[in-house]
């Protein structure tokens, strides 16, 4: 057990990580050794920010608790606290089920851990943090919560409703990150379209997204999680107009069936789905685009589900994910529909999508050979080289791999690369030697 060192393990999603990250340079100005998402924590006072989103996601934030509960039985932690979004939604149930977690934190009262632990907040904006990222590159989170209410989600429960960040705000964390070495940006929110409407009556994320892209040293931003009804078209307008607004659009559609979609109040038809999508595409030729589908939503009978399969073989989506419906208590579905499709039912569809996205996917990759991407360098792995194009966003999407024998690299440098094969997967390329 090592004295004055806080291990921090992040469940979830990139959003949580942010918190974590703040969080880390609040403990760090009170004089703590912090460690993040260590193999072998050792440190004697432990922090879980636990994600609450759907029930894998639950199990696994609570087998953490668990594992930590274990070592402070054990004698080999002094502290556990547990912060984030399942303790934000199961706080009294927590309690009394885990006696060994010292304290409990919601999704915002986190700050309260530096007075339990006897020490000042430091006074620093509230949005400065220790990057666990590589350094290059960085999560902006320009928002909280969420006022979409699709029946599904229970995410509004967790966070409450949508809360922009003073466009003023970001754009001086923006400016503080650049002067710190980052150069590509993941603008991140529950919901991106949303933004500003809460703050000055009007969506904004196309004129936030413009005034990051003039801060001198972005060189990428990369744009997750918007929603497809009352979509802000000018948005497109500034991708096509700025360089360094990558073109990839990471937008969840979770069906296509128009009685799927009003049962899980999306406010939007199957016709006017594919309108959207054309439209994306003619406005900005050679997106990306990125989505995330349900199955096994209540009232997905069979034909429902062959009509989500023609429209991914349509859509062609060069990035998709897809999980199966979990009902989650408190929300809309959960209180109006029987959650009866059978798990083995949900699983197999769940499959059968993948497998048909895996082929779209091989031919999306292999149609990008001979082409020349620029790339940006990750990190080094045995032999090769490991990057990424504008079209990838760390963690979730392909690499690039560039063998190291064709000359040094450096981390978080961009390069052309001439793509030379391509698997499901990542692609393959090398330098251009005049570089």
């Amino acid at each position: 057990m090592r004295r004055n060192t806080i291990d921090i393990v992040t469940m979830g999603c990139s959003k949580n990580l942010v918190d974590s990250e703040r969080l880390i340079r609040q403990l760090e100005g009170a004089g703590y050794r912090v460690t993040h998402d260590s193999e072998h924590p050792s440190g004697e006072i432990a922090v879980v920010n636990t994600c609450g989103f759907i029930g894998d996601a639950k199990e696994e934030s609570i087998n953490m608790i668990l594992q930590f509960c274990q070592r402070k039985q054990q004698g080999q932690l002094r502290r556990l606290y547990v912060m984030g979004c399942l303790s934000q939604r199961y706080l009294k149930a927590l309690g009394k089920e885990l006696p060994e977690v010292d304290k409990f934190y919601g999704k915002f009262n986190w700050t309260e851990l530096l007075t339990d632990l006897g020490k000042a907040p430091s006074h620093m904006p509230s949005w400065e943090r220790r990057l666990t990222t590589p350094p290059h590159y960085a999560y902006l989170k320009i928002s909280e919560g969420c006022d979409r209410h699709c029946a599904y989600c229970a995410i509004p429960i967790i966070t409450g409703r949508h809360q922009s960040r003073p466009m003023d705000e970001i754009v001086a964390e923006v400016e503080h990150l650049v002067a710190q070495g980052v150069r590509e940006f993941q603008v991140i929110a529950q919901e991106l379209t949303y933004y500003g409407i809460d703050l000055y009556g009007r969506q904004c994320i196309a004129e936030l997204v413009d005034r990051i892209s003039q801060v001198k040293g972005v060189r990428w931003i990369r744009l997750h999680y918007a929603y497809p009804t009352n979509f802000p078209w000018e948005l497109l307008q500034v991708m096509r107009r700025r360089k360094n607004v990558c073109k990839y659009l990471d937008i969840a559609l979770q069906h296509i069936n128009t009685q799927v979609l009003t049962n899980m109040r999306r406010h939007i038809t199957r016709e006017e789905t594919y309108a959207f999508i054309e439209r994306i595409r003619r406005e900005v030729p050679g997106i990306h685009l990125r989505t995330t589908l349900m199955v096994g939503f209540p009232s997905e009978d069979e034909q429902a589900f062959a009509e989500l399969k023609d429209f991914v073989r349509w859509a062609r989506f060069e990035r998709m994910g897809a999980f199966a419906y979990s009902e989650e208590e408190g929300t809309y579905a959960a209180r109006h529909f029987k959650d009866e499709i059978p798990d083995e039912v949900k699983q197999q569809r769940l499959g059968e999508l993948m497998r048909l996205q895996q082929r779209i996917s091989t031919e999306v990759q292999a149609a990008k050979v001979g082409q020349t991407l620029r790339v940006v360098i990750d990190r080094r792995e045995g032999n090769y080289y490991v990057g990424r194009t504008e079209f990838d966003s760390p963690e979730v999407d392909p690499e690039v791999l560039i063998p190291v024998e064709g000359g040094t690299m450096r981390r978080g440098c961009f390069y052309d690369i001439q793509i030379t094969d391509a698997d499901e997967f990542d692609l393959y390329g090398m330098k251009n030697k005049k570089q």
